[in-house]
């Protein structure tokens, strides 16, 4: 199967099962909004070695806001349950109560699990925080030197979706990181999805474990490397000289799909020679996203 001359791959990509939860910071200005949103994000690419993969979502329109002002939602997730409610507390503590102006609200209420949030952090006001509630939710309002920080009590879990994954294999570096600008912003901003990885492309791949170190939980994919060729079985064309990656999470597999689907038909361009995604032969995980069945026959998106 091709697309405008770019040779979609018969794989898919494999992903898993994780818990996702959405949080609604607010600031008196996008800036600080946004300030908050990228420090709560930061060191959140994958579980392996962050215990979390996080991402800016979207900025919310002010009708959305859930207190009329500048807002960015983060889509959060972890692996498991118990782990939610620890990195949450310790993300929204250390960078969205410190950071002047900002207010944290739940993006997920009608989900079926809740976890405590702001009735931990509340604990740092020392017991001059008073709670009030309001439509049902309780929320807390902590002081601080600046004034207040507002926090919802619990917040919505569900399950969501790690692990969509595609790749873009190019002629050269500088055709490979093309595509990979253009997949991004198509898929940017796009609700129910997030991609964790910086500028949301990932040049290191990884395989699971290791060649050589029985310590290593993850190590690079060199049936993916170009350089490594010579040395090992190779699963790249000879013109292939660059690859890079672009990994999904969402709150559902059709929101990976759709994204992936606009992603990929803006990577299809010169210099891309191949799509291609990354699997475990579907031994680990439940989800797959089968490529040319994501493209519709090869129709654009």
């Amino acid at each position: 199967m091709n697309l405008r001359g770019v040779f979609i791959e018969d794989t898919f990509a494999e992903a898993f099962t994780m818990r996702v939860a959405r949080i609604l910071i607010t600031g008196r200005s996008a800036r600080w909004a946004r300030e908050a949103a990228l420090n709560l994000t930061g060191f959140a690419t994958s579980v392996i070695g962050c215990k979390c993969e996080a991402a800016i979502e979207r900025e919310l329109p002010l009708r959305e806001s859930p207190d009329g002002r500048p807002g960015i939602s983060v889509l959060f997730m972890t692996m498991g349950k118990d782990d939610m409610g620890k990195r949450l507390i310790e993300r929204i503590g250390q960078t969205v109560l410190t950071c002047p102006t900002t207010a944290c609200y739940d993006g997920l209420p009608e989900a079926p699990d809740r976890v405590g949030v702001g009735s931990a952090l509340r604990h740092f006001g020392d017991g001059f925080q008073i709670s009030k509630v309001l439509g049902g939710e309780r929320f807390w309002r902590i002081p601080v030197m600046e004034g207040e920080f507002l926090v919802q009590e619990k917040f919505g879990m569900q399950k969501g979706v790690g692990g969509g994954n595609f790749l873009i294999l190019a002629r050269s570096a500088d055709a490979a990181l093309e595509a990979a600008e253009a997949a991004v912003d198509a898929m940017s901003s796009r609700t129910g999805v997030i991609l964790p990885f910086p500028g949301g492309v990932v040049r290191s791949g990884s395989k699971v474990g290791s060649l050589r170190s029985k310590t290593m939980i993850a190590s690079t994919n060199d049936a993916y490397c170009p350089t490594l060729r010579a040395v090992t079985t190779s699963a790249l064309p000879e013109q292939v000289n660059s690859v890079l990656e672009i990994v999904i999470n969402g709150t559902d597999a059709p929101a990976i799909s759709a994204a992936m689907r606009a992603g990929i038909d803006a990577a299809c361009r010169d210099g891309v020679l191949a799509i291609s995604a990354g699997n475990y032969n579907g031994k680990l995980g439940p989800h797959h996203f089968h490529l040319r069945e994501i493209m519709g026959g090869g129709e654009p998106a």
